[in-house]
């Protein structure tokens, strides 16, 4: 992910291209999903799988955190 002042206006868009990080959160949270985001968008099948291992991990280590503090 990358933010630059210069691209669109500072808006969090995947390195080397104009995608906004949060038309991929958009695709998930509409019908279309991660596979037509994929589709439209073929070249950032790799970075997509980095921010979606970040998220799973964020994720996971919240809720190791919850139940430690639970018990």
């Amino acid at each position: 992910m990358h933010s630059d002042p210069e691209i669109m206006s500072g808006t969090v868009v995947f390195v080397g291209t104009r995608v906004p990080l949060q038309t991929f959160f958009d695709y998930l949270e509409g019908e279309a999903g991660l596979a037509e985001f994929l589709e439209d968008f073929p070249h950032l099948q790799a970075p997509v799988m980095v921010v979606l291992e970040t998220i799973a991990k964020a994720m996971l280590d919240r809720e190791r955190t919850a139940r430690a503090h639970s018990t």
